[in-house]
Parts: C-alpha cells; sequence; structure tokens
C-alpha cells in the first residue's frame, strides 16, 4: 500500500478562505495537549500565551514592535513566493541591512544631522539588497537553487555580525561588552505615540503592505510576478523575463528585509550586538503563507505570530516554562497552515500495489 495525493478537479472557495482560522484553531488544539502533557493547565496555560500579553497598554506597543519586522519582511518574500523564488535567507539579509545601516551610527557617531536617520534607513535596504543579491546572481546565471544558497547565507551574516561587535566595532568604553556604541540621538527611530515604545518600524510595515498590495492588484509588474510564478513558460509567450524577475524580486525582498533590520536597531535595540533577532527572518516564511501571500492578510498574521513571542515570555514568567515553547506554537502552525492548503488542493489517495499492479498488466 502506498499513499498518493490526487489533485482536486475544483478547489473549494470556502475552505481556501477559512484555511487560516482552520490552522490556527488546530495549533490552539494540539498547544493545550502539549501544555497538558508538560503537566500545566491547558486553559491557564494558553491564557497565559494569548490573552494575558494583550492586557496592558504597554505589551500592544511591545506586540507592534515585534511585529513590524515580521510584516516587512512577509510582504517582501511574499512576492519572492508568488514568482515562484524561494528567499529562505531573509534572517541574513535583516541582519546585514541593520549592518550596512549602523555604518554613520557606529563608524561616524561624531556626525549629527537630520539626514542620518533618512540614510541609514537607505543603508539598511541596500545592504539587504546586496546580500540577496549573491544567491540572485547564483540562481539566474548558474542555475543554483537559491533555497540553499540563501539559507547558508544566513549563518555568514550571523557570524560577520558577532566578529564586528567583538572586534572593530565594539564600543571602546562598554567595558568589554561585545557590543557598539549607544546610537546617537539623531539616529534613532523615533516614537509613534509618546505613551509607549511603538516606532514608526510600524508605520513602515503598514505602508509597505498597502503599497505591495497594490502593485500586486493593479500594476502590470504584479501581473508579471503572478504569472511567472503560475507558469514561466506562460510567462515567456507573455514577453516577461524569468531571469529579470528572479533578480527583482529577491533584491526586493532583501531591500524590505534590510530595511526591516535598520528599523529593528534603530528603534529598538539602539545598537549592534551579536543577536539582534530571535529568528524574525525565518518566522516571516510561517506569517507570508499564513497571511495567504497577501500582503493584507500578512499585516494580521504578523500580529498573531508576534503574539506568540509575547505569549512565550509572558508563559515562562507566569507558568515556568521554556521558551522553547514559542518556537514550538510556531512549527505547529507552519505544519497546520501547510497541511490545510495541502489537503484544499489535492485528496489523500490510499493505492494497494496488488490492485495497481493488475491495473498497469490491464492497460497493456
Amino acid at each position: 500500500m502506498r499513499i498518493e495525493l490526487e489533485k482536486r478537479p475544483k478547489v473549494s472557495t470556502l475552505f481556501s478562505v477559512l484555511s487560516p482560522f482552520i490552522a490556527f484553531a488546530l495549533t490552539i488544539v494540539f498547544g493545550g495537549i502539549m501544555f497538558a502533557l508538560l503537566g500545566k493547565n491547558p486553559v491557564t496555560a494558553l491564557y497565559s500565551f494569548f490573552v494575558e500579553p494583550l492586557s496592558e497598554v504597554w505589551s500592544l506597543h511591545e506586540l507592534a514592535i515585534k511585529a513590524a519586522p515580521l510584516i516587512l519582511i512577509g510582504v517582501g518574500l511574499s512576492v519572492c513566493f508568488r514568482s515562484n523564488n524561494w528567499n529562505i535567507g531573509a534572517e541574513g539579509q535583516f541582519i546585514m541591512g541593520a549592518i550596512a545601516g549602523s555604518i554613520l551610527p557606529v563608524v561616524f557617531y561624531d556626525w549629527q544631522s537630520p539626514v542620518v536617520l533618512p540614510l541609514m534607513m537607505l543603508f539598511g535596504m541596500i545592504g539587504g539588497a546586496l546580500f540577496a543579491a549573491v544567491p540572485a546572481f547564483l540562481k539566474a546565471h548558474m542555475n543554483t537553487n537559491e533555497i540553499l544558497t540563501s539559507l547558508m547565507l544566513v549563518y555568514v551574516a550571523q557570524l560577520f555580525l558577532d566578529w564586528l561587535v567583538r572586534g572593530p566595532w565594539r564600543n571602546p568604553q562598554g567595558m568589554n561588552f561585545p557590543e557598539t556604541r549607544t546610537f546617537g540621538a539623531d539616529a534613532i527611530l523615533p516614537e509613534m505615540i509618546a505613551s509607549g515604545r511603538t516606532h514608526w518600524g510600524f508605520a513602515f510595515a503598514i505602508v509597505a503592505a498597502v503599497l505591495v498590495w497594490f502593485m500586486m492588484r493593479y500594476t502590470l509588474r504584479g501581473f508579471e510576478i503572478t504569472v511567472l510564478g503560475q507558469s514561466a513558460r506562460a510567462g515567456r509567450f507573455a514577453g516577461f523575463s524569468s531571469r529579470k524577475m528572479i533578480w527583482f524580486s529577491m533584491l526586493f525582498s532583501g531591500a524590505l528585509a534590510g530595511l526591516a533590520g535598520i528599523a529593528e536597531v534603530s528603534g529598538a535595540i539602539q545598537q549592534l550586538r551579536p543577536v539582534i533577532s530571535p529568528g524574525y527572518g525565518f518566522t516571516a516564511i510561517i506569517v507570508a503563507f499564513l497571511g495567504r501571500l497577501n500582503p493584507l492578510g500578512i499585516v494580521a498574521a504578523g500580529l498573531v505570530l508576534a503574539l506568540t513571542y509575547l505569549g512565550g515570555e509572558a508563559a515562562q514568567l507566569s507558568i515556568g516554562v521554556s521558551e522553547k515553547v514559542t518556537r514550538v506554537f510556531q512549527g505547529l502552525l507552519l505544519f497546520f497552515v501547510l497541511s490545510c492548503d495541502t489537503l484544499i488542493h489535492y485528496r489523500i489517495r490510499l493505492v494497494w500495489e496488488r490492485f495497481a499492479a493488475t491495473k498497469t498488466e490491464e492497460a497493456h
């Protein structure tokens, strides 16, 4: 006996819409089972994870701070994935964007000017795009698998950041801690609201989502992305270039990941450290698929995944579980999202080997 997936003749519109909600509900159910196996009250644990972080104003600001990079990166990845280019290395582009954008406040720390912050954002986007250009070049001109190359470059970026903050960029007045100078006032992304820490990186994320949604829905570029993603052969007949789309989608997603990196460093951390991301670049992959690769859906998905980070921190304090619970929830959510999407488009068939062999002989 073997299991086969058979494409459904017609995809259910209703289940396509409900798929993310079903996946989230299944994640809650299996998360409750996990807490029960850990010896915790499932209701109390789930309350600590999903409700308690939303009970205070300050935690809502923290939610927006954590959602901003997830939305920015997820929006960029949606363009890549819809064009059938699989950029898995957004985490590395996030880090390189943070490094490139930090050149001015770290190396030229004496320069104080209103143009410092805009230049930092620009440098961050350029840094992320240039780092994404490496797997783009390898795929476009050498047919190299971009999944492997972009993923391996994440480790290059992480080690490069670690070397910088422990070596040439280490703060000489920092008591030998591995960190850079604290950014000056002109290099810090200001808060959007005086009552909390939410910085303008969240506004960048919302604006990027709206603009990309408009591009995908109403422009020729969006049509090109869709056509080439569904059928490269059909795209060639329409006069579209797969090679140019590789460059565009990878550079675009890298630029948004780089912007997310420098916005996070400038707005929330205000210096470089050996670790500046809890894995935003990888979590944004879940965000993109949970949002159905729709930029507006990604905004909602980014808030949900940001809640898992806050919930993991709250659960550590209130019920004493490991921070790894956050990763388990994110993994469950990705698993159920992909499973629901698969079952919407395909049905499972059990094929008995003897019966299949008989049918093959009859066909001959």
